[in-house]
C-alpha cells in the first residue's frame, strides 16, 4: 500500500467524522500496488446507514482530503443500503484493502 500511516489515519478519521465511527474504508486502485508510482487515491466509504445527500458528501470527504493531503487528487465512492449497487463497488471490495 502506497501510504503513509498519516495519510490512511487521515482519512479513516475524515471519513468516520462524515459519516460515523462504523464506516468502513477501502482503499483500491493504482495506491494498493506497491510497484507503481503516481496516482490519485482511491477510496470507497461503506455504511450500513442510507446516506442522505451522498453526492454532496463524496464532494465535501474528497476536497477536505485533498486539501489535507496537500492537493493530491482523491476519489471517494459510496455504498450504502439506498444507493445503487454498481460492479465497482465489489472492484474496490474485491481489490482493495480495508483501512
Amino acid at each position: 500500500m502506497r501510504l503513509s500511516p498519516e495519510q490512511v489515519a487521515t482519512i479513516r478519521q475524515a471519513a468516520q467524522e462524515s459519516f460515523g465511527p462504523e464506516a468502513r474504508i477501502w482503499l483500491f486502485g493504482s495506491r494498493v500496488d506497491d510497484s507503481k508510482r503516481g496516482g490519485d487515491v482511491d477510496i470507497m466509504v461503506e455504511s450500513g446507514s442510507p446516506i442522505d445527500a451522498p453526492a454532496f458528501l463524496a464532494a465535501s470527504l474528497s476536497a477536505r482530503l485533498q486539501r489535507k493531503m496537500h492537493g493530491r487528487k482523491v476519489d471517494v465512492l459510496l455504498l450504502a443500503p439506498n444507493l445503487r449497487h454498481l460492479p465497482i463497488h465489489d472492484i474496490a471490495k474485491s481489490e482493495g484493502l480495508l483501512l
